[in-house]
């Protein structure tokens, strides 16, 4: 029994060693064709980081802190409207999570004892100005992932210069060394061009469609709050005080 136990033990700590180093592999791998891209590498690196940074915010703006689960917000929306309690619909909108869907319909709550053409007015400009908050930086994907394919290529006509440099003017004997090392400069730059470029301009699409689907979340709630409002005008209640836009 013993000596089973401990030959589990030896199998295990030999794959955790082969695992260990077939990951310090890998990296070194990265570092060595990293080094033999040489300086158009440098470019694509500042892509690389620029589009990690703009991955990085997005997906915590429009996964986390701008987003609202809109079928149980309008639910609960309801209920108060229905019972013609405009406050305590203010107030349950106000006691959201922030996000602009919210702050488009509160917007629209508190002006309607100025009328329907006030309400609609407020909503408009309310998300005239939430909307470039789910908007900004997105853009930039497609442009880092055009930059860095560029910057790839710029690197690889580098290469290609070195090679062509070779063999018109080294010392034949260090020929083949320099050629190998402008071809490796060359591939280098344009696999990690691509390497930095296809993510990019995948995420580009993919923020691009959760930001069409908030946006239009925030067109269709906002007709359907004015509507709401319209269709229950006669019995809501209205405050003794309507609350500023900072009233939470």
């Amino acid at each position: 029994m013993d000596l089973s136990i401990l030959a589990s033990l030896g199998t295990l700590a030999v794959e955790t060693a082969s695992s260990s180093s077939e990951e310090l592999s890998f990296f070194g791998m990265l570092a060595k064709r990293y080094e033999a891209g040489s300086w158009g590498m440098y470019p694509i690196t500042v892509c690389l980081v620029f589009m990690i940074a703009i991955v990085a915010d997005r997906t915590v703006t429009l996964f986390f802190k701008a987003n609202i689960n809109k079928e149980a917000f309008v639910r609960g929306l309801k209920k108060h409207i229905y019972a013609g309690d405009l406050d305590k619909a203010i107030s349950y909108v106000a006691g959201q999570k922030p996000t602009p869907l919210t702050a488009v319909v509160k917007a629209g709550l508190m002006n309607v004892p100025k009328g329907e053409a006030e309400v609609q007015a407020a909503m408009d400009e309310a998300a005239l100005r939430e909307n470039p908050k789910i908007e900004k930086r997105t853009g930039y994907l497609a442009m880092i992932g055009n930059a860095a394919m560029l910057c790839g290529l710029f690197g690889t006509v580098g290469g290609l210069i070195t090679c062509f440099d070779a063999v018109a003017h080294v010392n034949p004997a260090d020929k083949a060394t320099v050629l190998s090392a402008g071809i490796s400069e060359a591939m280098n730059c344009t696999a990690f061009g691509l390497l930095t470029a296809i993510p990019s301009l995948i995420l580009f699409s993919v923020y691009m469609g959760r930001t069409q689907h908030m946006l239009d979340d925030i067109n269709e709630t906002s007709v359907g709050v004015l509507n709401l409002i319209i269709s229950n005008k006669d019995k809501l209640k209205m405050p003794d005080r309507m609350p500023s836009q900072d009233d939470e």
